[in-house]
């Protein structure tokens, strides 16, 4: 008889996001196999943050912005008084980190896994310290690799990072089915965004609410407007570049409305192994915290006795640019995808505030990277990358004035 898989401590970031709850909700479903011993979060949802404190008895909560640190000390000392029965102890309160430095400290936290669940590029300093400290990543923030590159697959022992993105958690379980030297390709899936089927001209009048209505996933307002674009397409090509080492000529896109094959590999011989389940991210989650082993009842799988259809269409590359021009940041190395992902980042918010179209994100980003001077050579320091995103940025805020 199999023994029960030892109980494995988690930290997470970015609890109070769409990843951390999730994480959250599979550690209470599954208390024998996963014991929250930290949490991270921005802070702008203070009660949240003190509710998931209490109920998981955590140690130690940490917030990046010190400003928010009274409003989750005040919000856990009213969390814990009303948890406790009258007339008991007073309940230990967590202990409060806060600035800038206070989520890589959680890294350092005694743990199993660090869960990444910290929204774009705000990630690099967590994911680099979580590698440094020898835990197992679980990394749901992809722009620290993106932007990290070397910079983070050089301080990775094999196998330290686990991916949760859907497609790439999909690649890592298809690549058990053969050795690397058999494979032929990798085919990232794409739902598509909401505008799938647009064309180019149509683009122009798209309002942020439109952009926010993905189809079938719920996530952040970021990663949902960077899906419409089809940017968090160009950025898991980046992604799946870098932690399986394939070459971007051998990383295909495939637009999938359905969302129910979440990536694929092609192998030399012809014989293309998927995988396949609702648009649950709660599966990759719980992989990636237990991996290499599964979570029974993650989230529901596919009910097969009802009947179904899934189609697969070519991606529409000039209506949307933002997957070659990922490929071409990309290829040129060095900073030039930090660069992309820093820009779009500064491009979307001047979206969702009503200050640029639609179109002008990519159109921007595109400029940006054209302007970018990159010796290729690859990133060598921490600040190197944080001065690039900075750039990137200011650069973006001063085109789209």
């Amino acid at each position: 008889m199999t023994s029960a898989p030892a109980p494995r401590d988690v930290v997470i970031l970015g609890s109070t996001g769409s990843i951390g709850t999730q994480a959250l909700d599979i550690a209470r479903r599954n208390p024998a196999r996963f014991r929250v011993a930290a949490l991270a979060a921005g802070g702008g949802n203070p009660g949240l943050l003190a509710s998931q404190a209490r109920e998981f008895g955590v140690a130690a909560v940490a917030v990046a912005d010190p400003s928010a640190a009274p409003g989750v000390e005040s919000a856990l000392k009213e969390e814990f008084s009303v948890t406790s029965p009258a007339g008991s102890p007073a309940p230990r309160l967590p202990e409060v980190l806060a600035g800038p430095d206070a989520v890589c400290q959680l890294t350092t936290w005694p743990c199993d896994v660090v869960l990444n669940g910290v929204t774009g590029a705000a990630g690099l300093r967590a994911t680099l310290a979580a590698l440094d400290a020898g835990r197992t990543l679980a990394l749901a923030n992809k722009e620290s690799l993106i932007i990290g590159g070397p910079l983070v697959t050089s301080r990775a022992r094999p196998g330290q990072i686990v991916p949760v993105d859907s497609e790439h958690s999909t690649i890592a379980q298809c690549l058990r089915a053969g050795a690397n030297s058999e494979v032929k390709r990798l085919v990232l899936t794409a739902s598509g965004g909401p505008f799938r089927g647009w064309p180019k001209d149509r683009l122009a009048s798209v309002t942020p609410e439109q952009a926010l209505a993905h189809p079938t996933w719920r996530m952040g307002p970021l990663v949902t407007t960077n899906s419409a674009t089809l940017v968090n397409k160009g950025l898991e090509v980046i992604e799946a570049h870098l932690l399986f080492g394939f070459g971007l000529d051998r990383i295909d896109v495939v637009v999938h409305p359905q969302s129910i094959v979440h990536s694929m590999v092609e192998f030399t011989d012809g014989a293309t192994i998927i995988q396949a389940s609702p648009p649950d991210m709660r599966i990759p989650i719980a992989l990636g915290m237990a991996w290499p082993d599964r979570v029974p009842d993650a989230a529901p799988g596919l009910d097969w006795t009802t009947a179904a259809s899934w189609t697969f269409e070519p991606l529409d590359g000039e209506a949307f640019p933002a997957v070659a021009l990922a490929r071409e940041a990309a290829s040129r190395g060095g900073t030039a995808p930090a660069v992309y992902n820093g820009a779009n980042e500064a491009c979307v918010a001047d979206f969702l505030a009503g200050r640029i179209s639609f179109p002008r994100i990519v159109d921007t980003v595109a400029r940006i990277v054209s302007e970018h001077e990159t010796s290729g050579t690859g990133v060598t320091t921490l600040e190197d990358v944080l001065a690039v995103d900075a750039w990137a940025r200011a650069r973006a805020r001063e085109l789209n004035r």
